[in-house]
Formats: C-alpha cells, sequence, structure tokens
C-alpha cells in the first residue's frame, strides 16, 4: 500500500479530535487513498476519469467492486456509536488542511439528523466536530444550510480568504421537483444548486448513506457533479425488498467488533427464570414485561447513582424504550404505565409517547421531548411505533421492551442500535452500566439463537481473507526467550520476515560448544532459582568471584547426576568460563530491576465521620416477584437479577442494609455501629416514601440489599480517614531473570520495527523485530507511537543502552487496589532508568491511568530509596502519544513529561 501523505497533519487530526481506532484508520484509509494517482490532486479535480480512480482504489482495497455512482464515491460502514459524524469532521479537516478541498457538502436524510447536524457544526454546539483544530479557532469554517443558503454567504464566504464552506442540507430540500435551491437567485446570478455544481473541489459528505439509493437520491447526488464522495453508514445495504450490500466499502467496523472491543454497550436479553409463557393472556404478559423492565431500569438508575457519587462524574439519568405494534397500543401502553396500579401510580407524568399519528402541537412538543430526553431527568419511559429512525440515538438509553415484535425484528439495528452509546465515551467496568438490557420473556430463546447465528449484528465480526480485516495466513506461535538467552544457549531460532527484513540475533553465541551452551542454560536457571532473590546488587553482584564460585558449585551438582560431562565421558568444560560468560552478558543485555515489595509498619487504623446519605432519589427499586434472568447475546454469559427467598428474614428493616455492610471488610460494626444504623434508616424512610407498604420495602430491600449496600458505601468511603501509617520498602529480589514470552504472528511474519502498519490500527497484530537494544529480539507494540517511540530509544539515541517491553509477569508494579501494573516500556540509559507509559493525550486524566501513575510513582520512590542495584536513579514518564515526533529526542520527551516520585515514607 502507499505511503500515508501528510502525516503530521494525520496525526495532529487524530490527536486533537481523540480519534478512536476505527476513526483513525478510517482517516488513514482515505488519506492513502488520496495520496494514489489520479486522485492525488491538490486541489482535488470534478474531471477525474471515475474507471481510472476505481483501478488505483481496487489497488489498494481489492474488496471495492464499484463506486456506484457516476464519480468517485467511497463508504465508510462504522457501526453505530462508534462515531460517525465526529470522522465527517475529520475528514474534512484532513482534506482542508492539505490544500484538496475547501467547500464541503453534507448531506442530511431527515429532519432529525438535520437539526442535530447543524449543532455538531457550530462552534456553539456541544460536539462541536472542529474542536481542537487550531487552524479552525479563529476562522471556522462557514456553515450554510438549507435555511440560510438563500443569502449568498456560501458564494462570498468561498470568495473570503480562501475560507473553508460547509454546505449542510436535508436530502429533501434539493429535490428536483419542490427545491427552491434550483430556481435562479439574483444575489448568486445562478441557482445556488448550479453554483455548487461548478466547484471543481466539491467534497459530498453522505450521512446515513444507505438512504441515497434510491432514484430520487440519487439522482440529486449526481445532479451536484462532486469531486469525491463519502459515504458514513452503519448499514452498508440499500433499503427496501431487494436490499444489496454496497459495493464500495473500502473500510467495515461491524457492531460486533464495536460491542468486543468495548466501544459501545454490551446487549443482553432478560427474561424471568423458568419462564413459561403458557397461559398468560397478551395482557398478562406485556404487564409482566413492562414491571420487569421497570425493574432492570431502576437497578440501572442505582449503580449510576453510585457511579456518579464514586466517580465525580455528572448523573446520567435513565429512561427505558417500549416498542409498541401500532398507535392504539401505544395509547393504551401509556395508560397502563401511569395507572394507579401500576407502582402505585410513580410513572405518571413521566412518560411520553411519539408516533406518526401525533399531529400538531402535540407533535411538536412530543419530538421536542424526545430529542432533550437525553438531558430530562423527568422522563422515565419513551413509548414509540415508528418515528425512532436513524439520528435519534441517545447514550442514556439502558433499558428496551419491544411488544409483539418477533425475534428477528429485536436484533436489528433500528432497534438494539438507538441504545448502544456509552454515556461516559467508555465502558465503567459496572456491568449493569455498560450494558443495554432487552426485556424479551416470550421470544428469549428465539432471540438467543438468532443471535448465535454468525451473520447476525451481534456476532458479526471481522472478516478474514485478501482484503479483509485479518490476513488469511495462519497465526503461527512464537516463543521469544531473552536475547541474553538466545546468545548464551542457541534457543529462540530466527522466524520468518517480511520485506527482506532478517530477523537474526542482534549478537552472536557467546559459547563455542553445544554443550558449553547447554551449561550456560543451567547456570540461568540456578540464578533465577536462588541468586535473584539473594541478590541486592543487581545483576553486577554475579560479577562477585565467590557468587560465580557458588553458581558454577550448583551447576555441577545438577549435571553431575544427568550426563557424565565432567566425569571423564566427555571433554572437560571449563565451568568457571561458562559462568563468567553468564554473569557477563546478562550484565550486557539485561536490565537490572529489583523487585520491590511496600509493606505498612505500626498499627493501621481508619474510620468514618459523621454524614447524612445524599443523592437518595436516584433509588427507585421496585418489589421484585421472580427473578430476572439476564444473558449476554454476544458471549451467552448469564446473571440474575433476583430477591434471595433463602435469605434469613431480619426483624428490622434497617438490618438489611446493615448486613450487607458489615459483610464489607473495611467495615467493622462494632466500632461503626450507630453510623451504619443512622445510614440504614435514612435508606429505610426513603424506601418508604415512595413504596406502598411494609411489604414492599421488605421485598425491595431483600431483593436490592447489596446494591443498595453498595450505594451507602460509596459515600462512607468519600468520608474516610486514616491514621498517619509509616511504610517501607522491602526487596525481595535484586533483579528480575527475563522470562520468554510467547506471541502469535500471522504467518509467522516477523515485521521490521522501522515500518508502519496501514491501517496503524493493525499495529497491535503483529510481531516486530530489527532492534539493536532491545533486551528481547522480537517484541509486540499496542499501537502505532508504542512502535514510533521503540525506533527513537532504539536507533536515534546514543544515550541508550537497553529497553524492553515487559512480558507478562515480567515487572508488575502493584496498585492501591490489590491490581498488578505492567508498564509500557523501561529504558535504561547511560546515567538513569526510566519507566514509560504511553497513552493518548485524551486519556492522561483517566482515573485508572491516573492510579496507575501513581502506583509507579511510589514504587520509583522507593526504589531510589532502597540500598539496591547499580545506583542509577529511576524516574517515571507519562509520555502523550502525540508527543513522539521525528524530531523528538528522549531527553526532551523526559524533560517534559517526567513525574516527581512520591517520597518513600
Amino acid at each position: 500500500m502507499a505511503a500515508i501523505p501528510d502525516a503530521p497533519i494525520l496525526r495532529q487530526i487524530k490527536a486533537r479530535l481523540s480519534l478512536r481506532p476505527p476513526q483513525a484508520d478510517a482517516l488513514d484509509t482515505l488519506a492513502a487513498i488520496l495520496d494514489a494517482p489520479p486522485l492525488d490532486a491538490r486541489p482535488l479535480r470534478g474531471d477525474v476519469d471515475p474507471a481510472a480512480a476505481l483501478a488505483a482504489v481496487q489497488a489498494l482495497f481489492p474488496r471495492v467492486q464499484d463506486f456506484e455512482r457516476d464519480f468517485p464515491s467511497l463508504c465508510f460502514a462504522l457501526a453505530t456509536g462508534v462515531g460517525k459524524t465526529r470522522l465527517m469532521g475529520a475528514f474534512i479537516a484532513y482534506l482542508a488542511l492539505t490544500g484538496r478541498s475547501r467547500n464541503f457538502f453534507v448531506l442530511a436524510p431527515n429532519t432529525t439528523i438535520y437539526e442535530k447536524l447543524q449543532a455538531d457544526f457550530q462552534p456553539t454546539g456541544a460536539k462541536y466536530v472542529f474542536r481542537g483544530i487550531a487552524e479552525f479557532a479563529a476562522t471556522p469554517p462557514l456553515l450554510v444550510t438549507g435555511d440560510t443558503w438563500d443569502q449568498g454567504r456560501g458564494v462570498r464566504g468561498a470568495d473570503l480568504f480562501g475560507g473553508v464552506v460547509v454546505n449542510l442540507f436535508n436530502v429533501g430540500k434539493i429535490d428536483k421537483d419542490k427545491g427552491r435551491v434550483r430556481r435562479l437567485h439574483e444575489v448568486i446570478g445562478d441557482s445556488y444548486f448550479g453554483y455548487l455544481a461548478g466547484l471543481p473541489d466539491l467534497v459530498l459528505l453522505m450521512d446515513e448513506a444507505h438512504r441515497y439509493r434510491a432514484s430520487a437520491g440519487r439522482g440529486a447526488i449526481a445532479d451536484l457533479k462532486p469531486a469525491l464522495g463519502l459515504e458514513l453508514t452503519a448499514t452498508p445495504k440499500s433499503v427496501g425488498a431487494r436490499s444489496a450490500d454496497f459495493r464500495n466499502v473500502v473500510i467495515e467496523y461491524p457492531l460486533g467488533q464495536a460491542m468486543a472491543d468495548g466501544f459501545v454497550k454490551e446487549p443482553v436479553v432478560a427474561t424471568r427464570k423458568d419462564f413459561r409463557p403458557d397461559g398468560l393472556s397478551t395482557r398478562q404478559l406485556e404487564r409482566i414485561k413492562l414491571e420487569d423492565g421497570i425493574h432492570c431500569h431502576e437497578a440501572v438508575k442505582a449503580e449510576l447513582a453510585t457511579h456518579a457519587q464514586a466517580s465525580g462524574q455528572p448523573f446520567v439519568h435513565p429512561f427505558m424504550l417500549v416498542v409498541a405494534q401500532d398507535t392504539a397500543h401505544a395509547g393504551s401502553i401509556r395508560g397502563a404505565i401511569e395507572a394507579d396500579d401500576f407502582f402505585a401510580g410513580r410513572y405518571r407524568g413521566r412518560v411520553i409517547e411519539v408516533h406518526s399519528a401525533l399531529t400538531g402541537e402535540e407533535s411538536e412538543k412530543a419530538t421536542a421531548e424526545l430529542l432533550a430526553v437525553e438531558r430530562s431527568g423527568t422522563t422515565d419511559v419513551v413509548i414509540h411505533v415508528n418515528k425512532l429512525k436513524e439520528g435519534w440515538d441517545v447514550s442514556n438509553l439502558f433499558t428496551i421492551v419491544p411488544l409483539r415484535t418477533s425475534a428477528s425484528a429485536i436484533l436489528t439495528e433500528q432497534t438494539l442500535g438507538r441504545g448502544l452509546r456509552l454515556p461516559f465515551g467508555r465502558r465503567t467496568g459496572i456491568e449493569a452500566v455498560d450494558r443495554l438490557t432487552v426485556v424479551a420473556h416470550e421470544e428469549f430463546d428465539k432471540v438467543v439463537a438468532a443471535a448465535r447465528d454468525p451473520r447476525s449484528l451481534i456476532r458479526k465480526g471481522i472478516t478474514v481473507g485478501v482484503g479483509g480485516d485479518v490476513s488469511p495466513e495462519t497465526p503461527v506461535v512464537i516463543d521469544t526467550p531473552s536475547l541474553a538467552e538466545i546468545v548464551l544457549t542457541g534457543s529462540g531460532a530466527t522466524v520468518g520476515a517480511a520485506g527482506g527484513f532478517t530477523d537474526a540475533p542482534q549478537a552472536a553465541y557467546v559459547l563455542d560448544t553445544p554443550a558449553e551452551r547447554e551449561v550456560a542454560g543451567l547456570a540461568l536457571r540456578v540464578i533465577g532459582d536462588r541468586f535473584e532473590r539473594s541478590s541486592r546488587g543487581g545483576v553486577a553482584d554475579l560479577a562477585n568471584p565467590e557468587v560465580q564460585v557458588a553458581i558454577a558449585r550448583q551447576v555441577a551438582d545438577a549435571m553431575a547426576p544427568a550426563q557424565g560431562l565432567l566425569c571423564g565421558t566427555e571433554p572437560a568444560i571449563d565451568l568457571a568460563r561458562v559462568v563468567a560468560k553468564v554473569a557477563e552478558t546478562l550484565a550486557e543485555l539485561t536490565i537490572s530491576i529489583p523487585q520491590i515489595v511496600v509493606v505498612p509498619t505500626g498499627e493501621v487504623t481508619f474510620g468514618y465521620r459523621d454524614f447524612d446519605l445524599v443523592g437518595l432519589d436516584g433509588i427507585r427499586f421496585q418489589p421484585l416477584d421472580e427473578a430476572i434472568l439476564l444473558q449476554k447475546l454476544r458471549t451467552d454469559e448469564r446473571s440474575f437479577l433476583e430477591r434471595s427467598s433463602e435469605a434469613a428474614r431480619e426483624p428490622r428493616p434497617e438490618n438489611y442494609v446493615v448486613r450487607h455492610l458489615i459483610d464489607l471488610p473495611q467495615v467493622d460494626y462494632d466500632t461503626h455501629a450507630e453510623l451504619l444504623q443512622k445510614l440504614a434508616g435514612q435508606v429505610v424512610s426513603h424506601l418508604r416514601s415512595y413504596l406502598p407498604d411494609e411489604e414492599a420495602v421488605e421485598n425491595v430491600l431483600r431483593a436490592f440489599g447489596r446494591e443498595i449496600a453498595a450505594f451507602v458505601f460509596g459515600q462512607m468511603a468519600s468520608h474516610e480517614w486514616t491514621t498517619a501509617t509509616a511504610f517501607e520498602a522491602r526487596v525481595t529480589r535484586g533483579f528480575q531473570m527475563l522470562r520468554p514470552t510467547r506471541d502469535a504472528a500471522p504467518g509467522g511474519i516477523v515485521r521490521d520495527f522501522q515500518q508502519p502498519v496501514t491501517p496503524v490500527s493493525e499495529t497491535r497484530r503483529h510481531v516486530f523485530g530489527g532492534f539493536a537494544k532491545c533486551c528481547y529480539p522480537r517484541q509486540r507494540f499496542q499501537s502505532d507511537p508504542e512502535r514510533r517511540f521503540a525506533v527513537l530509544i532504539d536507533r536515534h539515541e546514543p544515550s541508550v543502552r537497553r529497553w524492553m517491553k515487559p512480558g507478562p509477569g515480567g515487572f508488575q508494579i502493584r496498585t492501591r487496589g490489590g491490581g498488578a501494573y505492567e508498564p509500557d516500556f523501561v529504558v535504561e540509559t547511560t546515567g538513569e532508568k526510566l519507566i514509560v507509559e504511553v497513552k493518548a493525550r485524551n486519556e492522561l486524566t483517566d482515573p485508572i491511568v491516573q492510579e496507575k501513575a501513581r502506583a509507579a510513582l511510589t514504587w520509583v520512590g522507593y526504589a531510589n530509596a532502597a540500598p539496591v542495584g547499580d545506583g542509577k536513579p529511576w524516574r517515571y514518564v507519562l509520555l502523550p502519544h502525540d508527543d513522539i515526533v521525528p524530531s523528538a529526542t528522549l531527553a526532551g520527551l523526559a524533560a517534559r513529561n517526567v513525574m516527581e516520585p512520591l517520597r518513600a515514607a
């Protein structure tokens, strides 16, 4: 594939717009295509031969069969929730900043998307697509809409200072029969449509591109005569009875892959445990599903409240979507939900109903409520028949109740896609918050069976084969010993390579005979088993003659029973020489990393200050009659939302909360009894404020006591006090032997690490080699910035002595929560040792990243204070990915991004 052009601009856009990997891949794909003649003109030309352009695209992406239009048009198929609007902004920024175009036409399929895009293309919009692009800060692109075009702003704006103009139209406004935009305008001297069609560099961006394949839409688009078309859709199929796959798809990121990668919610289907619909009327079945939907809805509402108080993020008010069969059905459902006998009328006034039968003022009000539901805290239930199409997808929909709907209809992007967006932009790790629950009692088995079909959008993932997402070559597992082990023992044979690159050892074998290399292997095991624990000076301790004598003695003991090498049957081996060579090689080819355990000294005491609970309105659990079974559609994992009927009954309702609180190791009842009873009493008082009787209160406490206790403890944690505690660092190993790593490489190919992968998101799938200073001959990188950093330290930094990416379990730092943090890089220079973590700039303030940094800084503080190792100081560097540019130096990167170590107590 041709090299990606304008690399600095690409990196800038991807970093400043915080593009996700699929979005970045799409931008890289466009850049690669526009670097190939005849599409490489600057500015773009509208007279390019489509046949020649198609041949150029097919050379890069063989899956493309036809543009399916009279001009070059490329389809980017990204799953719902991944961010197609942000990608449109990235496309426009790239085309404008590289001098390819300054005239753009964005086409929306309906009024809902048209209005949303207007907000997204305005600098004052909350989701402004160009926020972060410095070149657009002072002079943002001029937005001309289907409502403002007749003011002539687009024509004048394009002539002023070469400004960028974005035209945004609803497809109906350019229809031949009724579009005023096609009529002569006195200010312009032509129709505005005619003016646009005459622009040689016009780029057409089609949102929800599957809506423009019908004859009317195709004709209107063709008349614009754009130089390039960019189509975006989650469903690359034409609509209608004769649906057909698009033939111009250059990149596809399906919903199943988005689910697996964690960019959207995980859909689960819910039913009652051992549920049998036999003998139930339609009305009874619907009532059960609505009630269970409310249970799921209130459960996630409580989890969101807990997450808000624990994370400091704003509370997200969830809502439940009910899919009705027709307009009459929708009205009856609303009546049932707002009735006094449905959870004591608590949802009266908290339901909106939207369907095509609504007209006039009522329809406008309902549509406004629908569009505002993401920000509203007053809507709990939305009932719809057929208005929720493309463009209406929000981040606070967590529960869907489809009534009288088939399994196949449930498993469509029109149903699931409306609720797959993540409210916080990424998964939280809280299962209830990260899932979309579909209540489908009578269709449960059919939905699960349909989801297991490899063709379903739940399971559809990456494609395999030439032109697909995965190479057709069989992955080959490669075991990679450390470089020291390879040159000492001869293990780790060379494997295949790409592009003429030879995956050869960085150094020749240092021992002459196989017998000596076998002894060296025994010496390595002896050192790993016994001497790394006793060392305090690191690998340098192995140079001590007394240590080498002890190693040689244990190697001899290990060899004598197994072979006669030391008994005269084979030529004698100079054990002292071999052990000395092993010690010398380890010192030269490894980085000495101590193993440090931080332990408290003295008595640790803590407690909780008195306080009152806040945010109890977020708890609205309802009595639960039977267990609700939840099953993930993608992985088939099961869980239950249920009341534990076997649990012992408590004499006081408060005890249901307290008993879960005292199960936590951080809570001692004898010390905190008064506070626990007070907080539990506040919970019970809140439940009594909206539940009908004591039986219902006890039902909720028994069913949801654990969740309520988590809510309470979340606030207790923010009122915790602790005594000042001393800690000490204990060095358990003076150094750590480098263990072999294992990776799967497509076709067993090892790539030259100096050559980027296209698209760059494929980087993590490959194994790289060709290093001069790495402790391992082969490494895997999780991102292209990691690869670029490796190039910098390996080839362009004379001060670097050795570096490595620690293998699994090779270098672990314990976090406050007890987890293990494995840094991206360890780099040893002539004067210091660096722990380097490479992160996207927008992830630097992420709480998990910050917690890992805190743990690393604590480790660095103790490592520098402890009398261990070779005396080189350690430092921790948290490195933004966009700082890794060709002109960067390690000293400069470290100086800008080093973090001060936490002082050892």
